[in-house]
């Protein structure tokens, strides 16, 4: 090839390089949109203020500062950030159908799911090893999860993940994009994005696959080894109060773990993208909106000490 032809090739190129994408949402109930926002919107809020409460009360409460709720504050909080950086779109979607978005803005957004949801699930798994730990190793709990550990744990989970995805973003941002750019989802899943490039993206599709596997997988392993300890100490219990005792401390956590892992294992754990891009957006929207809306009321529909620090909140400001 010509120094003019390869000109000319860069030129045509850099013409059809996508500068946005569009988002396609829910096309069978984009008439509904109104009523979609305002679901979804209320959704949202509610998602947002309950796991608020919980971080709130677990800070503003000295007996609640242990590792359990730490824990749980840390996976309320990555809870927020993670719906924050899809909902609000999605509400504008429904409202005002704005479905364009900018390039660096769908790169960004696809990042931040993936990077957080990977904390969201490496904090599950620390938090099935703190319930191990306080079930299985009564007497040596308060020395292996003392508050400097789980700080420890919590911030290995967010390097962690970002670390593993920071490659995962840099490959993807290398990948050439001339059209078409409609993406099948209701926000910028780097999946999908993959799918819509005009390079070859065999070794980024794998890379992802392998990637979202080993994060699944790595953190159910951890869950299961943990939970599967979990059940024969309680088993080997004398009394059945101190196995009904012991089994509802971890049943909040439990409900959780099912919800989360049986939408994203359908979701992620397939090798080849294209076989997925009709088929997640239900599952995704369950992760991203019901399981989050879930969390808190789970979390402290059965917890006595929550329900103690709440009305001792409550009643001092009724003082004040």
């Amino acid at each position: 090839m010509t120094d003019r032809e390869m000109d000319i090739t860069i030129k045509l190129r850099n013409e059809t390089t996508v500068q946005e994408f569009i988002l396609e949402g829910f096309p069978a109930v984009q008439h509904l949109g109104n009523v979609l926002f305002l679901v979804h919107l209320l959704a949202y809020l509610g998602s947002v203020m309950g796991n608020m409460l919980i971080i709130t009360i677990t800070w503003a409460d000295h007996r609640l500062q242990t590792p359990m709720y730490i824990l749980l504050s840390s996976f309320s909080f990555c809870k927020c950030v993670f719906i924050t950086t899809v909902i609000p779109k999605l509400l504008v979607i429904f409202l005002l159908g704005k479905q364009t978005i900018p390039f660096t803005d769908c790169l960004t957004q696809g990042f931040f799911t993936l990077f957080l949801g990977a904390t969201i699930f490496f904090l599950m798994a620390a938090m099935s090893l703190d319930r191990y730990l306080a079930i299985c190793k009564p007497l040596h709990y308060p020395t292996m999860m003392n508050l400097r550990v789980c700080f420890l744990l919590v911030f290995f989970c967010y390097v962690l993940s970002f670390i593993l995805f920071a490659g995962l973003f840099v490959k993807v941002s290398q990948l050439s994009f001339c059209g078409p750019n409609v993406i099948a989802h209701f926000f910028c899943d780097l999946g999908s994005l993959i799918h819509l490039s005009c390079s070859d993206t065999r070794s980024t599709e794998m890379f992802a696959f392998a990637l979202t596997s080993f994060i699944l997988f790595t953190s159910l392993m951890i869950t299961i080894i943990a939970y599967g300890n979990i059940v024969v100490t309680i088993m080997h219990l004398p009394s059945a109060k101190e196995r009904q005792k012991a089994f509802s401390t971890c049943s909040s956590h439990l409900i959780v773990l099912s919800l989360m892992y049986g939408s994203c294992v359908f979701i992620y754990v397939k090798p080849n993208q294209r076989d997925r891009l009709d088929s997640n957006r239900e599952a995704a929207l369950v992760n991203m909106v019901v399981t989050p809306l879930l969390n808190p009321v789970i979390y402290t529909l059965r917890n006595k000490q929550v329900h103690q620090a709440l009305r001792d909140a409550l009643f001092r400001v009724k003082l004040h």
